[in-house]
């Protein structure tokens, strides 16, 4: 559950009209329960989907006034995947973000969310390669993106089933299977900015994404070291300019060799 003020909000993986599961809330003293959301029914015609999710088990993450969270099955796509849903606390504007498609992107979300700016973060604990995601997605359903998929061999894990940590620019969390004795594992996920390099005459010019996964990188420092043995950084003094959503940087070729990194 979440706490906001006085009142408690919860899911229930099942009950309900249609006995898929309900968001609520109730007063930390028993008094004013309110179904929020019903999940509707899955068509006879159609195995497990329908529009918005079914047996949300998880609990909810609360930013502002909207509540997020998920469901382990229904949905719009293949045979009821999952979904990412977001609903008002006052129960309006119930919202199905993503449903999953298990293949691309994962199946069976279990755990909740976390919110970091305007992306929500979770894990399939099925699909992707096999043996479940972690994905990224924007509070308004944009940029749906499977970060990591869980495979075979599943030294890395398989199952996460849990939710995850975020702290600066790593996602930690854990896998029900998998390992080396195959009881599971506890495992991180960095995000460091990709940085490309291209040759334009006398100059380099290097390049990082401003934004990747939620993740701002505008404040990054460009550095450069002329070896690795001792390595000693210096920042580069050239102007960063911001070309298609890219950091770009322009530096003369000078020296044989020269190494470049990003710092925070």
């Amino acid at each position: 559950m979440t706490l906001s003020g006085d009142t408690l909000y919860g899911t229930t993986g099942s009950g309900g009209i249609a006995g898929n599961g309900t968001v609520f809330k109730i007063n930390t003293d028993g008094t004013g329960f309110t179904n929020l959301y019903v999940f509707t029914g899955t068509p006879l015609t159609s195995f497990l989907t329908n529009s918005d999710g079914a047996n949300p088990y998880a609990g909810l993450i609360l930013s502002g006034d909207t509540l997020y969270g998920t469901t382990q099955n229904g949905g719009s796509a293949g045979a009821g995947f999952g979904t990412v849903f977001a609903v008002n606390t006052d129960g309006t504007d119930f919202t199905n973000l993503h449903s999953f498609t298990y293949f691309s992107d994962g199946a069976g979300p279990d755990a909740g969310l976390i919110l970091s700016g305007n992306t929500l973060y979770g894990t399939a604990s099925g699909g992707g390669l096999g043996r479940g995601t972690v994905f990224a997605v924007n509070t308004d359903g944009t940029g749906f993106t499977n970060l990591y998929s869980f495979k075979i061999p599943t030294s890395g894990g398989m199952s996460p089933q849990a939710g995850l940590v975020l702290s600066g620019y790593t996602l930690y969390g854990t896998a029900e299977f998998g390992g080396t004795t195959n009881s599971g594992t506890v495992f991180s996920l960095s995000f460091p900015p990709p940085m490309t390099i291209i040759p334009a005459g006398t100059n380099i010019i290097l390049a990082w994404p401003t934004n990747f996964a939620g993740f701002d990188y505008t404040e990054f420092t460009l550095q450069s070291a002329t070896n690795l043995d001792p390595a000693v950084w210096n920042t580069l003094s050239p102007a960063r300019a911001v070309v298609n959503a890219q950091c770009t940087v322009t530096n003369v070729i000078s020296g044989d060799q020269m190494f470049f990194r990003l710092s925070q």
